[in-house]
């Protein structure tokens, strides 16, 4: 009986998110363990839709496990994969986990920062606040993943404060602005961080060859394979004993460190077209939930709000520099 991981990514128009989310796919097949087949679905933009692989898969095996390809909880991981999955396990979204920390770390070092900068890890945002969770999680393990300089966290839509007000701030303080770009691939978000105008902006995680490890681990977890993945706790529905599995090839934390550098560009200036509001944060995502979703009404004064969100976010950054000097 062959065992299927349908590894599930947002979906964007975007042709270069599409060519990083590719070659992700390829780094899988060949990390694959044997008799485990990769297949490749999508929850939002275009096909291969995951409900129609869902239901293809089914006709071969029971053995399928879907793994968003999404950095953060969301809409998508909790209500759109729940209803394509019709009770299949579902694995964790990717983040936050200690090698997408490495990563982005790799990312930000690649621009040329330091300790006397301010990291804004830019994420594309959601209106479930498990989210933002998530991404809170990854900027303290940025830090342990050797990033000196604060980290502030910042969102693109759907949460505050934005990616331009925590780089306004930033610089408010006196400090250079890193973007760390917290989204998989080129695409509309990637655009977004740019157009925040950071002092040096990081470009997306991209296909890494070290995501493998994580979309593994994910994997075995939910598959019930006796393994916790990163960010289990007693909470966590999986783990339990179950069928064994072969290990995937060189799917550790450092996996093919030695490999092509991972396929992805920073994204260049593009497209000024708003699009709907994004939820996971995952690849490409510029679709998620409707915007009337985000549960907030508009106050009196939006400018009051901005105002408030920025002193907040000078205070923020005030109270991370004399620990980071």
């Amino acid at each position: 009986m062959t065992a299927v991981l349908i590894a599930c990514a947002h979906g964007t128009r975007f042709e270069e998110g599409r060519v990083v989310v590719r070659a992700l796919l390829d780094v899988l097949r060949e990390t694959a363990p044997e008799g485990v087949e990769v297949l490749e679905a999508y929850v939002d933009v275009h096909g291969p839709y995951v409900t129609d692989v869902v239901a293809a898969a089914r006709e071969r095996t029971d053995d399928i496990v879907i793994v968003p390809l999404l950095l953060s909880t969301g809409y998508h991981t909790e209500v759109d994969l729940v209803e394509a999955a019709g009770g299949l396990p579902i694995a964790r979204a990717l983040g936050p986990h200690p090698v997408l920390a490495e990563i982005l770390a790799d990312r930000v070092r690649a621009t040329g920062a330091d300790a006397t900068d301010t990291v804004v890890l830019a994420a594309a945002g959601s209106t479930r606040p498990g989210a933002v969770v998530d991404v809170e999680r990854m900027a303290a393990l940025m830090t342990d993943a050797g990033v000196t300089a604060p980290i502030v966290t910042a969102y693109a839509a759907a949460s505050e404060p934005t990616i331009p007000d925590a780089v306004e701030a930033a610089r408010s303080a006196g400090r250079r602005t890193v973007a760390a770009s917290y989204v998989l691939a080129p695409g509309h978000f990637s655009r977004v961080i740019e157009r925040a105008e950071a002092d040096l902006t990081s470009a997306p995680i991209g296909a890494d060859p070290r995501l493998a490890a994580v979309v593994w681990e994910r994997w075995r977890c939910a598959r019930g394979a006796g393994v916790r993945c990163a960010g289990c706790d007693s909470s966590c529905p999986f783990g339990a004993p179950g069928r064994a599995v072969a290990e995937p090839v060189e799917a550790t934390a450092h996996a093919a460190s030695e490999k092509a550098e991972p396929v992805d560009v920073a994204g260049g200036a593009g497209s000024e077209v708003a699009e709907p509001v994004d939820v996971a944060g995952g690849a490409g995502s510029e679709v998620a939930e409707p915007v009337e979703a985000t549960g907030r009404t508009a106050g009196p004064d939006p400018s009051a709000g901005s105002r408030s969100s920025a002193r907040r976010l000078l205070a923020k950054i005030g109270a991370l520099l004399p620990s980071r000097r």
